[in-house]
C-alpha cells in the first residue's frame, strides 16, 4: 500500500487523476476501520490532512459552505444556529475522539446507510461540490449523491471538496436509535426540518434503506396537509390524524434488512416512532417562535 500526501489541493487532484483508486483518507474513522479489520486493501491511500481549505467554512447569506474535512466538533460549536439538524446529528456521532477527527466528507465519501450526518443533509437540502482536475467543479444535489449500498456519484477522479447546506429558516431536528447512547452505529436515524420560507417540510431517514433516503409520499402529504388545514398561517396544533399518517408514509418509505443491530420490523417502527416524535417537537418550536396575537397580553 502506497501513500500519498498532497500539500495542496491541486497536488491531490493530481494525485487522483493519476491514480484513481487512491482511497482518500482525512479523519480515517472509517476507512482505518476496514483496513484494520483486513477488510479492504486499497493500491494507494491518499492523504488530504495537509489541506488547510477542507477544514473552513463560510457562512453566506442562504447556505454555509462547509469544507469536507471540517470536524463534528467544530460543526456542534460554530454552526448550532445556522445547521440545527446537522448539529444535532454531530453530537451523535461516536465519541469526543471521532467526533475531532471525522467530518461530513468522510460520511459522504463511505456512503454508509448508517451515517450519522446524511438525513440532516437530506432534510436541510445540501448540495456536494466535488472537484477533478481535468473537468472542474460540479455541485451534486444530495438527493442524487447515494447511488447504492456504500457508493456514492463520484468519479474515479474526483475528490469531495465541500458540502453547501442551506441556513435554517425553520426548526429542525435529528433523532436515533441506537443500542446503546454512544460508540454506536445507528440502528436508524431520522431528520426532520421544517421551512416556512417556501411552507414545505424535508426529511431524512438513515440506517432503513440501501441508502439514505428522503420519504418524499409522506413530505407530500404532510406539505399538502399543512397547507390545506392553514397550520402555518395559524400555528394551531397538528392534529393527532395528521402526525399519525405522516408516520406511516414514513415507515413505508424504508426498504430495511434484519442484522445484528436490529430487524426489518423494527426499523420500520421506529422510524414512525422518531417521525410523529420529530415532527411534534419542531412544530412546537414553530408555534413557540412566531410573534403573538394582536391584543395577547
Amino acid at each position: 500500500m502506497d501513500f500519498l500526501r498532497p500539500a495542496s489541493w491541486e497536488e491531490a487532484l493530481a494525485a487522483k487523476a493519476e491514480h484513481p483508486t487512491a482511497v482518500p483518507i482525512a479523519g480515517g474513522t472509517d476507512v482505518m476501520v476496514e483496513i484494520n479489520f483486513d477488510h479492504r486493501r486499497p493500491e494507494y491511500l491518499l492523504d488530504l490532512n495537509r489541506i488547510v481549505d477542507l477544514y473552513e467554512w463560510e457562512t453566506g447569506a442562504e447556505s454555509v459552505r462547509l469544507g469536507a474535512s471540517v470536524p463534528y466538533t467544530k460543526i456542534m460549536e460554530n454552526l448550532r444556529a445556522e445547521l440545527p439538524g446537522l448539529a444535532l446529528a454531530s453530537h451523535t456521532v461516536a465519541s469526543p475522539q471521532i467526533r475531532n477527527r471525522g467530518g461530513v466528507g468522510g460520511n459522504l465519501g463511505t456512503a454508509s446507510p448508517a451515517g450519522d450526518a446524511h438525513p440532516a443533509l437530506l432534510a436541510a437540502g445540501a448540495e456536494v461540490e466535488v472537484e477533478s482536475a481535468a473537468r472542474g467543479t460540479r455541485l451534486i444535489p444530495v438527493d442524487e449523491f447515494y447511488t447504492g449500498v456504500k457508493r456514492n456519484a463520484l468519479r474515479p477522479d474526483e475528490l469531495i471538496r465541500a458540502v453547501h447546506v442551506k441556513k435554517a429558516d425553520g426548526p429542525q431536528q435529528f433523532s436515533k436509535v441506537g443500542t446503546r447512547n454512544a460508540m454506536v452505529i445507528a440502528v436508524c436515524a431520522f431528520g426532520l426540518a421544517l421551512h416556512p420560507a417556501t411552507r414545505t417540510v424535508r426529511t431524512g431517514i438513515g440506517s432503513a434503506a440501501p441508502t439514505p433516503v428522503r420519504a418524499g409520499a409522506a413530505e407530500d402529504f404532510l406539505n399538502a396537509a399543512l397547507e390545506e388545514g392553514g397550520f402555518w398561517d395559524t400555528g394551531k396544533i397538528i392534529t393527532p390524524s395528521v402526525a399519525k399518517r405522516f408516520a406511516d408514509l414514513c415507515s413505508a418509505a424504508c426498504n430495511p434488512i434484519d442484522d445484528v443491530r436490529g430487524t426489518a420490523n423494527y426499523r420500520r417502527h421506529a422510524v414512525g416512532v422518531m417521525a410523529r416524535r420529530t415532527l411534534t417537537w419542531t412544530w412546537e418550536s414553530y408555534r413557540g417562535a412566531r410573534p403573538a396575537p394582536e391584543g395577547a397580553a
